[in-house]
């Protein structure tokens, strides 16, 4: 037996004894006098019993432990031309004194504060700082519209809101406090107090008593100590991307975070205490709060913090840049995101201007990686490229292939194999196992692990509704896909990204696949639309490479052409539109739903984490119904 595999039998037939073997990577203030707590299914606690700080464990820990002069974070802006590094004695101290800030504008142990900032260190040290003295963060994403932030702001009910006066998104300045303002004005639930981090591209007007600078506050506070916290005591609130109308908000408890994300960084990612490890992503997101903040520091690495954009800041080799000038030893990026790039530089000709000898693999996740993406990076880079499954809810990857453990043979497509601690399955709509290569939904067997949501903030009940009650006795991901007789999961998509036509479940996954191993494909999403004879037939939208030379007919039938050979007549493709940029959440997400929406002729709200409205409404045109023939 391999060392995954024992590791993964070990995790699934004993998982109290899997991970409390893995706590003791862990400085526990008070130890755990239980791993697992099962005593209220389907509410599950790990750790009971055990007081610790989260902070102390990224921060306060590896000074002690003589690694004060080593990097903990490095922040490099290509949009203001910053690049500065800051040792974990710096970090330490800097986190110290904004908590002891956060304390005299009177935030208190289980208090929420929310975090609307930029990619700028002082989302990373407000973060920490609320771990520091027991307050629970909710960060929402920096420029999220005013009617959104209020509606967290009334879900939360924060007793203080820390922003700044803007973020820099590319080449275009976005005030903060505008949009702060206004939803503040929204919500019903009054912030006492706001924290405002003054940038110089921008000073903003601050609202007396009620708004201090960020400078001012720090000056006039003691530096605050770590608080013990109880294992089970919420560290954060995370609203799941997309949320319209009620927010959903994600609670990460303490205990079972620090565990389940130190156990991570070394043995699926395969970094350790020194390396650098850089998350291409954002802290509004649950990448952004796993591995650049919680994950690297907890393990005693270099975390990157990076304000700019896979192209135009300033061209499609900004990641190498990044990667080759700081040794990044792991990147961790959003398939979307190297889509970008190949878009752009679809040879790959700006690699050669930088040294990458450093880095030892690029893990994608976030969208389904398509083999021709996966194909382009792992030539051009000759380093392992590893798709891996994870969600807001899990908190850390569900599906990897665990280059710390063992590295596994790749099949490109997959995200390789179940994580320790993940029971991962395949069920038919009616609850019985799925057979090996048969689609069907993908769901973890209860107890999930540490690190996983433990449940929804004040509504235990939506919690159980929403992810409990399909199949009892699991946690359904809302992922479909199957599991083939190797032990590799595919994750196909979202289960309602099938399309059903004259009855027959395809999967929009599988047709996308299709399409972008096409030469001149960029990428491209599939969405089904009503049909009156089928049911639904397939739309494809494609983005062409920026060098493809392509006659929009002659794509068209190749497309359709290749769909009927790999899929079959039955997928009954007949439509496809070469269209300028597909519609994204920010986190790089797809927004079939939005698209499949207009398609049918509902014009549902725009999702609030949209990166370009206009992007959606340029396909409107293409996406809406067609006249009946």
């Amino acid at each position: 037996m391999g060392a995954y595999a024992a590791a993964y039998e070990r995790s699934i037939s004993d998982p109290t004894r899997f991970w409390g073997l893995a706590a003791r990577d862990i400085r526990w203030l008070v130890p755990p006098d239980r791993v697992l707590d099962d005593g209220a299914p389907p509410f599950y606690r790990w750790f009971t019993g055990g007081e610790l700080n989260t902070c102390d464990n990224a921060l306060d820990r590896h000074v002690d432990e003589g690694r004060g002069d080593q990097p903990a974070l490095i922040y490099d802006s290509p949009v203001t031309g910053t690049v500065r590094t800051y040792t974990y004695r710096e970090l330490t101290d800097l986190v110290a004194r904004f908590a002891g800030a956060l304390r005299a504008q009177g935030v208190d142990v289980g208090d929420r504060v929310v975090i609307y900032l930029p990619m700028i260190p002082e989302a990373v040290i407000a973060m920490l700082a609320c771990a520091r003295i027991g307050a629970v963060h909710s960060v929402v994403f920096g420029g999220f519209a005013a009617r959104e932030l209020a509606a967290r702001i009334d879900h939360a009910r924060p007793k203080a809101v820390v922003s700044a006066s803007c973020g820099i998104e590319g080449a275009r300045l976005v005030p903060y406090k505008p949009l702060l303002d206004e939803a503040l004005e929204l919500a019903s639930h009054k912030v006492e107090r706001c924290v405002i981090r003054q940038r110089p591209q921008l000073h903003a007007d601050l609202v007396r008593p009620r708004d201090v600078e960020w400078d001012e506050a720090v000056a006039r506070a003691e530096p605050a100590d770590c608080v013990p916290v109880a294992a089970t005591d919420p560290l954060y609130i995370l609203y799941t991307s997309g949320t319209t109308g009620r927010p959903k908000g994600v609670v990460r408890d303490n205990g079972g975070h620090a565990v389940a994300l130190r156990w991570s960084m070394e043995n699926i990612y395969g970094v350790g205490p020194g390396d650098v490890f850089w998350a291409a992503s954002d802290v509004g997101w649950v990448v952004g709060h796993s591995y650049i903040v919680y994950g690297p520091l907890l393990t005693g690495c270099t975390t990157v913090l990076y304000e700019g954009k896979p192209v135009g800041t300033p061209d499609a080799g900004a990641f190498w840049r990044v990667a080759s000038q700081h040794r990044v030893k792991v990147l961790f990026a959003a398939p979307t995101a190297i889509r970008a790039v190949k878009k752009e530089d679809p040879n790959g000709a700006l690699l050669s201007s930088y040294d990458l000898s450093g880095l030892d693999a690029l893990f994608l996740a976030g969208e389904r990686l398509d083999p021709d993406t996966y194909q382009w990076a792992a030539d051009r880079l000759g380093r392992p490229v590893i798709d891996h499954w994870w969600q807001t809810e899990s908190g850390w990857p569900m599906a990897a292939n665990p280059r710390g453990l063992e590295p596994l043979p790749v099949k490109p497509g997959s995200p390789s194999v179940p994580v320790p601690g993940y029971d991962v399955r395949v069920l038919t709509p009616d609850g019985a196992p799925a057979p090996p290569g048969v689609d069907g939904d993908i769901v973890v067997r209860l107890p999930l692990p540490p690190g996983a949501l433990t449940t929804l903030w004040q509504d235990d009940e939506r919690f159980v509704e929403s992810y409990l009650t399909r199949h009892p006795g699991y946690y359904l991901t809302g992922d479909g896909g199957h599991i083939d007789e190797d032990g590799y999961l595919w994750v196909m998509g979202r289960t309602d990204d099938v399309v059903n036509v004259a009855g027959h479940r395809l999967s929009t996954g599988a047709m996308e696949e299709v399409i972008a191993a096409h030469p001149a494909v960029a990428e491209c999403a599939v969405i089904g639309v009503r049909d009156p004879l089928k049911g639904q037939v397939p739309r494809a939208l494609v983005v062409l490479k920026s060098d493809a030379d392509a006659d929009g007919a002659v794509l068209r039938d190749q497309v359709v052409r290749m769909v009927r050979e790999q899929i079959g007549p039955v997928a009954a493709l007949k439509d496809v539109a070469v269209v300028r940029a597909l519609p994204k959440t920010r986190s790089g997400k797809i927004l079939r739903g939005a698209m499949r929406d207009i398609a049918d002729g509902r014009e549902a709200p725009v999702p609030a984490t949209i990166e370009d409205p206009a992007v959606l409404d340029e396909l409107r045109p293409v996406l809406r119904p067609r006249p009946a023939s």
